[in-house]
């Protein structure tokens, strides 16, 4: 005899529906009663093609792939009016926020963020790369990251520009004018990203992996029972396991169904390179600690300061990463987009160029000092255009921990605040909120710096995120992106953009990148 019947199964089954059918509507009377009590407003829900918002997803998945997704959310926002600023959305099972509304920013990033945080969904995606660290943890394990990683970013450490200095150098040594002064066509943004990461595994570790140039790589140090890391494919790997994180984030609640023996190669690959150097320091002691540099200044290692908070070192391996992680991407695609958007306006090159030279001389080996690049604002104004313009992470997102509200988005006009229940996602789209014309004006899509003067900004422009968990190094990436700026103006005085004409390309693997690189030729000043 058989203990369950196709006919037992099948009531089974019309039970369990049921039973989620009748939870649902308690749930969504419960809802609207707690948003009426709140005096809330209705929120505009972007309408469905298919009954689960199935058509939806995709076409956000295929303009990803696209190099077009950061304009996939402004297209859907515009078409339901210009100005709606916040949505719901359903997709698959579940609601989330669409939000481009700078006050309601505010309240993810600042006065409301007790009631936020990042989502358990976001973490289990991100952990098998980056592990519980800075950037995947939540309530008091992110408290205790965060104590720990941020003494490191003190003024002091961060204006230290020998590093800067030595790093640009094997980047310009790239680039080699011929007989005419002109450049072959060349593509900058790998020498861009190789820069990133040469600069930040010194600041972080003490050494250098030499990505620029590998002849100039010393011998790695000897650790006892480890086998020496492949530093050849470090940057491959960080590419892909960036875009494996990136497509298991994009299916929330369903991440656990993104997965391949790729991504957990890459996951492998860059652990053993991270443990190599943790293990270095621990096994290394007192030999470890500050190091000198030639004029007899300590040399500022981060490694070695976690280790003087904790000897852990899984607990070292992923606050390490993930600063690596944040420190190659951010700042190799944001010097990309420098010299993308550079190239295509001659006017900002010129005029910032004639700046360079006035505040800092025209010798590339000139003296540049912190407080110099802090005072040259054209160059502040360079940058944050292009943040905005570009918008080098595009998207971000909060999960209310609480029911909770959103200032504004309900109603017919958008004046009334919106109910937030308990563990919904709220997605801050960045890119749309600095491409909206009623904030940054009709000419909001053209590249124009000088639309910083004078110019106090808020919750419309947050390019490093905002309140308690806003990035730590985003002045190290500002200081180490100028200070390349400088050097290339007074080594080139004409850049030419070489790429064939067509739409700007958005490849959002979590940054952003451009799509099609950065294809150039420079013309060497004369001396």
């Amino acid at each position: 005899m058989h203990l369950f019947s196709p006919l037992t199964f099948l009531l089974g089954v019309l039970a369990l529906i049921s039973y989620k059918v009748l939870s649902s509507i308690r749930e969504k009377r419960r809802q609207s009663a707690e948003a009426a009590r709140r005096g809330c407003g209705p929120c505009p829900i972007l309408p469905k093609q298919d009954l689960l918002g199935i058509t939806q997803f995709r076409e956000s998945i295929r303009a990803t792939r696209a190099e077009r997704g950061p304009k996939y959310v402004v297209e859907k926002m515009d078409a339901m009016g210009k100005n709606i600023h916040t949505v719901q959305v359903r997709v698959l099972d579940y609601d989330l926020n669409v939000t481009r509304d700078p006050e309601n920013a505010r309240a993810c990033f600042s006065s409301q963020s007790n009631d936020f945080d990042i989502g358990v969904h976001r973490t289990q995606s991100w952990k098998p790369l980056l592990g519980v660290g800075i950037f995947t943890s939540q309530g008091e394990a992110w408290k205790h990251s965060r104590a720990l990683v941020r003494p490191q970013f003190t003024t002091q450490q961060i204006s230290d520009l020998d590093l800067a200095e030595r790093h640009t150098r094997d980047l310009t040594n790239k680039i080699v004018a011929g007989a005419d002064g002109w450049t072959e066509t060349m593509q900058l943004q790998p020498l861009f990203y190789n820069f990133a990461l040469d600069t930040v595994t010194e600041f972080l570790y003490g050494y250098s992996v030499h990505a620029q140039n590998p002849n100039a790589r010393a011998a790695l140090p000897t650790v006892r029972g480890m086998d020496e890391p492949n530093l050849l494919e470090l940057g491959v790997n960080f590419d892909q396991g960036k875009r494996w994180i990136e497509e298991r984030g994009a299916f929330y609640k369903w991440y656990w169904l993104i997965s391949s023996k790729d991504f957990d190669h890459r996951c492998r690959e860059i652990h053993k390179l991270v443990d190599w150097f943790v293990q270095c320091r621990l096994q290394g002691g007192d030999k470890q600690k500050d190091p000198e540099l030639a004029d007899g200044k300590k040399k500022f290692i981060l490694l070695n300061e976690l280790a003087k908070e904790t000897q852990n070192p899984l607990e070292l391996r992923n606050e390490s990463l993930s600063l690596l992680f944040a420190g190659r991407d951010t700042a190799g695609a944001l010097l990309g987009w420098v010299f993308y958007f550079l190239a295509r306006n001659e006017r900002v090159f010129n005029k910032l160029r004639t700046l360079v030279l006035e505040q800092f001389g025209s010798s590339p080996t000139s003296e540049i000092t912190f407080a110099q690049l802090k005072a040259c604002t054209y160059i502040t104004h360079v940058i944050n255009e292009v943040f905005r313009v570009a918008a080098v992470i595009p998207l971000n997102e909060r999960v209310a921990v609480r029911d909770t509200t959103l200032p504004r988005g309900g109603g017919p006009d958008g004046s009334q605040p919106i109910f937030i229940p308990k563990g919904r996602q709220v997605l801050i789209a960045t890119y749309a909120m600095q491409h909206r014309a009623d904030i940054w004006g009709d000419d909001v899509e053209d590249f124009v710096p000088e639309r910083w003067e004078g110019r106090k900004v808020g919750f419309e422009f947050i390019p490093f995120g905002a309140g308690p968990r806003s990035c730590l190094g985003q002045q190290f990436s500002h200081t180490e992106t100028s200070y390349v700026i400088v050097r290339f103006c007074q080594r080139f005085d004409r850049i030419e953009n070489m790429e064939e004409p067509g739409p700007i390309r958005l490849c959002h693997a979590i940054e952003n990148r451009s799509g099609s690189g950065v294809q150039v030729r420079l013309h060497e000043a004369a001396r």
